[in-house]
């Protein structure tokens, strides 16, 4: 299962850089697209939207008022699910997503690691 980490970040104290780290650590294939260029865990952090291939879950990291540019671009890797975590629900997305039948999920990222959830 492949994982977009969608608003990486090369501060370690930020939840979306500890997910990159925890999702590679447990073996599953991360690509990351972030602000800045680099990488964790050595996962590289894209700064350009490219078109993944298999994408099965996208895990966002933006605030809704971030993601409206981002809405066309996730629907086109037609993942399997899009996990909202903490501080990024979007009731608006989620209507969009379910027309295309791509499931979404409230949950934490890291929470659904550490409990074998994800």
């Amino acid at each position: 299962m492949k994982t977009l980490v969608l608003g990486a970040s090369l501060k370690p104290h930020r939840f979306s850089h500890k997910a990159v780290h925890k999702l590679s650590a447990n073996g599953h294939e991360v690509v990351a697209y972030g602000l800045r260029e680099g990488e964790i865990n050595g996962v590289k952090i894209d700064t350009e939207l490219l078109p993944y291939e298999d994408i099965h879950t996208v895990t966002l990291y933006l605030n809704p008022s971030r993601q409206a540019d981002f809405y066309e671009y996730i629907i086109s890797l037609q993942p399997e699910r899009v996990i909202f975590n903490p501080g990024t629900e979007n009731s608006d997305f989620y209507k969009m997503l379910e027309e295309k039948d791509i499931k979404h999920t409230v949950a934490c990222t890291l929470v659904m690691l550490a409990s074998n959830q994800y």
